[in-house]
């Protein structure tokens, strides 16, 4: 299995999930990546990225730009959404990373918005992911 080190100098993400119908929606992303290797970014609850990963955890990360351009290959991996001291966790580590966007900026636009913030962990996935899984569950 591969681990994401090669994500955790990367200051953006390109998180890709898919619909419904099968089709994949690029989003960039602020990701970090803790100790054990694991990822995490954040949204609000009721975000496209959150209904998609609602439906389909199986995700491909890749390095890019802060527009959302590739600049490397991306990996398999799977999401799962996080609660209390987890999301807590995650909260801080991304915090500590982007001080400014994720220590001010995001939790107080969510605020104002009066969105609930909602935390994953993203873990590198082996080869079939759920987003080619046998159990594909799209259409």
């Amino acid at each position: 299995m591969e681990t994401f080190e090669h994500l955790r100098r990367a200051n953006t993400v390109l998180l890709t999930t898919r619909r419904r119908d099968g089709s994949a929606v690029d989003t960039p992303v602020n990701l970090v990546v803790d100790e054990q290797g694991a990822g995490y970014f954040r949204t609000w609850s009721t975000s496209g990225k959150a209904r998609r990963l609602r439906n389909f955890p199986g995700v491909r990360l890749a390095p890019c730009s802060f527009l959302g351009r590739p600049q490397g290959s991306d990996q398999p991996a799977v999401t799962s959404l996080l609660s209390g001291a987890e999301a807590d966790r995650a909260a801080a580590l991304l915090a500590r990373r982007y001080p400014l966007l994720h220590g001010r900026l995001v939790p107080w636009i969510h605020r104002i918005k009066h969105q609930e913030t909602v935390h994953y962990r993203v873990l590198p996935a082996d080869e079939p992911t759920p987003w080619h899984g046998a159990d594909d569950q799209s259409g």
